[in-house]
């Protein structure tokens, strides 16, 4: 019997699609399934516990090897919304911002954001399980994923960090990419990119599925979060990496 192929995707809205195209593909049926917050597939690659994972870009250069193995990624060319420092008080009155744990590219993005295009030094802290719960007076929080959507309306300022990236450099963002730690038969990755295609085409279809969140869900998917693997998006990841190698990031 051919041992499956072992995915790990994020456990955000955001990767709905992905997990929705394969769930409906063939494929389904070559590959073991585990859903984690980005840190932990990041770490799960690393170990050879996946052969495939919705990988934090900032993560790929701790692989031995790596390849991107699909044209779609989570990215944004613009504001993202899912991904933003909050706050109650201008960013410039903010002496403390708290890290989420759950993924180091936009904590590094953060990072750089403040340094380059903020021109502020707020003091960093690593958060754990309960860091949304400091914000509040001079202290504020990068905070990512679903739990970010639902943090826009509860906070006075939104610092979206997909939108900070693009006013900075004129290009997208890529939060994540499917990337393989080893090399990978043809024809499967041929038939997983179609699946991972057949979910974003079918999106309409699944968002009458979803329950609602604290923000709109179509807005969501159709502006905010961008699936190609472009041209510019890789320009885009590559810049970051180059600046990722020459910041200090906590």
């Amino acid at each position: 019997m051919k041992q499956a192929i072992r995915v790990g995707a994020v456990s955000y809205l955001n990767t709905k699609p992905f997990i929705w195209g394969l769930e409906q593909s063939p494929v389904w049926s070559e590959i073991v399934l585990s859903r984690d917050f980005p840190a932990a597939i990041a770490h799960q690659l690393k170990n050879d516990q996946l052969d495939i994972g919705l990988l934090p870009v900032a993560a790929i250069a701790e692989l031995n090897e790596s390849y991107i193995v699909a044209d779609y990624c989570i990215g944004s060319d613009g504001p993202v919304a899912s991904v933003a420092i909050f706050s109650d008080v201008p960013l410039e009155e903010v002496t403390t911002i708290w890290l989420d744990y759950q993924s180091k590219t936009s904590v590094a993005l953060a990072q750089i954001l403040m340094q380059e295009y903020w021109h502020l030094q707020p003091e960093w802290k690593p958060g754990d399980a309960d860091f949304i719960n400091f914000i509040g007076g001079p202290v504020a929080a990068v905070v990512i994923g679903d739990r970010a959507l639902d943090l826009i309306p509860k906070h006075k300022y939104t610092y979206d960090l997909g939108a900070a990236w693009t006013a900075h450099t004129g290009l997208p963002f890529v939060f994540a990419a499917w990337v393989a730690n080893k090399e990978l038969p043809a024809t499967f990755l041929t038939a997983f990119n179609a699946a991972l295609k057949w979910g974003i085409a079918h999106i309409y279809q699944l968002i009458a599925q979803l329950p609602p969140v604290g923000y709109d869900i179509t807005t969501y998917f159709h502006t905010n979060i961008r699936y190609e693997l472009t041209d510019a998006s890789k320009e885009g990841m590559e810049l970051f990496l180059q600046k990722l190698a020459v910041h200090t990031i906590l």
